[in-house]
């Protein structure tokens, strides 16, 4: 089992860059995926980046980075140029096994989830 903390939110301006983290308890190595998902005010959790077991990263935006330090345990978020409609709460998800080389995208494909850190960018 695993336990994610996610660091790293905060209020910033249009157009100001931000990095979050997410550490996770214990090794977990090659062993699992992640993820990063956030929430809008009224809207549904969505899919940001991922990375997979092997190292492939995918993000849903070119101005989002996802990176992984193994050694650490921790995957971060780089987010470039941010603005208002960046605003959520991004969470870190995490699952154990699955193709090695695999993406996953979807929300119940992990369960492993951070209690989340909120994102406010003011326009």
């Amino acid at each position: 089992q695993v336990q994610l903390l996610e660091s790293g939110g905060g209020l910033v301006q249009a157009g100001d860059s931000l990095t979050l983290s997410c550490a996770a308890s214990g090794r977990t190595g090659s062993r699992y995926a992640m993820a990063w998902f956030r929430q809008a005010p009224g809207k549904a959790r969505e899919f940001v980046a991922a990375v997979s077991r092997s190292g492939i990263t995918e993000s849903v935006k070119g101005r989002f980075t996802i990176a992984r330090d193994v050694a650490k345990n921790t995957v971060y978020l780089q987010m470039n140029n941010l603005n208002a409609e960046d605003t959520a709460v991004y969470y870190c998800a995490a699952r154990e096994g699955g193709g090695y080389l695999q993406v996953f995208r979807l929300l119940d494909e992990y369960g492993y989830w951070g209690q989340g850190t909120q994102v406010t960018v003011s326009s």
